[in-house]
């Protein structure tokens, strides 16, 4: 009984030993496939002789000798020992291969995302810079009173389509900037009344083109002041009105409810409710109503427009915000957003002297200003934007003419420049640092205005690190244009 035993060990640890040797032999196999080998490999063939050699002392051991039980389980013991150390060494050796390959696949995913970004700022800065024109020119004919009915119709259809082209653009960018991590809400004060005023007054706008008809409510009394970035909540309530207005057919309507809700420690919510009575959305389809590029129907942006960015890009906005955004809608029945922001909350003795620290509308005429920019066609634009607030301006046509040219006028001579930052010879960043270097007087005071079709954060930094004052994006908003000059220059 105890001989048999100790056969059937010594033969048992034979046969796992001839296992350990065929998984070693596939084990060097592996390695030699991966990019990694080279000669100093070759150590994983001593293992495999070594096991050989057992194998060799195994069979003599059970056919010449007479094992006892002791030795019998020293023997299958090793084999056991080696199985285990073989599987242990296979497992961490395709661990580190899949850490390795999921490092590469970071890196490569990395790269993509910085060639992707890099793409996106050049078609960017490539399309924004002929849409400036054509809005800028457009707005520009459109203010002469002598035009026809009809030429100014077609000018107004051609303004809607090119401000609908900048809106894509900026979908696409805006939703880049949220993928990439780099957008950010900026918590500034501001007014709800005329936070609320704009909106108004655009969706009553959308609404009237369209023949809808246009509600507006405010519940409770509006604080005069609130933290929060206005920009981003205005982005978010105008992109649910347009699609209000957009899925609301001729005769329906559109309700836009505002109220101010109590007072939470520091903070100071604000809830909105924006209804239509339009086609409504498909249960179904509720699921996935903030996917990117997500429509219910294929044919959606056919008939209606749009790049099916404007919800996801709305919900992460209003995540950012600290807020909450829900949704009601039945198919053929309308549908009600309700978005709900959470903003810093201002005491009456701290907005009256925000209030105050306010400046009066001051007047740009006879300003003298300093146009940097390589287009021909935008530097025209501009120098006929400031004219028409009696403002005079010179153009250097890249970055180290206005070094110069600013080097080589009296001190003084200019109120303000308009720098645009991709240029040839030198950039608008490197002008910008290289006039704050001048050692006259108004070198490190002159307002430098960044406008520029690099709409990005990462952009913007980098312009307020230089020393630019502001940064405007184009196409140029001439509103917003005006009052940054009147901020920093009059």
């Amino acid at each position: 009984m105890m001989r048999g035993l100790t056969l059937a060990m010594v033969y048992l640890g034979s046969l796992l030993m001839v296992y350990n040797i065929c998984g070693f032999v596939r084990f060097a196999r592996y390695v030699k496939k991966l990019d990694s080998w080279h000669a100093n490999n070759r150590i994983l063939y001593l293992p495999i002789v070594l096991l050989v050699c057992f194998l060799m002392g195994y069979l003599a051991v059970g056919i010449f000798g007479k094992p006892d039980i002791i030795v019998a389980g020293i023997l299958f013991g090793g084999s056991v020992f080696v199985f285990v150390m073989y599987k242990l060494l296979r497992g961490i050796t395709q661990r580190i291969v899949e850490n390795e390959h999921l490092e590469a696949q970071l890196l490569a995913a990395e790269e993509s995302n910085r060639a992707k970004s890099n793409f996106l700022a050049t078609m960017s800065h490539e399309m924004r810079t002929p849409l400036n024109a054509v809005i800028g020119l457009n707005s520009l004919v459109l203010q002469d009173e002598t035009l026809r009915p009809q030429t100014r119709e077609r000018l107004e259809q051609i303004d809607i389509s090119a401000h609908h082209l900048l809106d894509m653009i900026n979908d696409v960018l805006d939703m880049n900037h949220i993928e990439s991590g780099e957008m950010s809400v900026i918590a500034e004060p501001f007014s709800p009344a005329d936070l609320l005023n704009l909106v108004n007054v655009l969706a009553r706008m959308l609404c009237e083109e369209k023949g809808l008809n246009y509600r507006h409510e405010v519940v409770g009394e509006l604080r005069d002041t609130c933290i929060g970035d206005s920009l981003r909540l205005r982005q978010v309530l105008l992109s649910i009105l347009s699609n209000a207005v957009k899925f609301t057919p001729q005769g329906g309507s559109v309700t836009f409810v505002a109220e101010q809700l109590p007072r939470e420690g520091e903070y100071c919510g604000m809830r909105f409710t924006i209804s239509d009575t339009g086609i409504g959305i498909d249960e179904e389809f509720m699921p996935r109503l903030y996917d990117s590029f997500s429509q219910e129907d294929a044919t959606a942006t056919n008939r209606y427009g749009g790049s099916g960015l404007g919800l996801a890009i709305t919900k992460k906005l209003v995540e950012m915000m600290d807020g909450d955004i829900a949704v009601h809608s039945r198919k053929g029945e309308g549908s009600t957003f309700i978005v709900t922001v959470r903003l810093g909350f201002v005491d009456d003795c701290d907005a009256a002297a925000l209030d105050s620290g306010k400046d009066e509308t001051s007047s740009l005429a006879g300003k003298h200003m300093l146009i940097v920019e390589d287009v021909d066609l935008n530097a025209d634009l501009l120098a006929d934007l400031l004219e028409l607030e009696d403002v005079t301006s010179e153009r250097a046509e890249n970055g180290r003419v206005a070094v110069d040219t600013f080097a080589q006028s009296p001190p003084g001579r200019f109120d303000a420049i308009l720098m645009d930052l991709r240029m040839p010879v030198m950039d608008g960043l490197e002008a910008t640092r290289a006039i704050r270097a001048l050692p006259r007087p108004d070198a490190g005071t002159v307002p430098i205005i960044a406008l520029t079709a690099n709409a990005f954060d990462e952009d913007v930094r980098q312009s307020m690190e230089a020393g630019v004052n502001a940064h405007l994006p184009k196409p140029v908003d001439t509103d917003l244009l005006y009052e940054t000059l009147r901020e920093l220059v009059a």
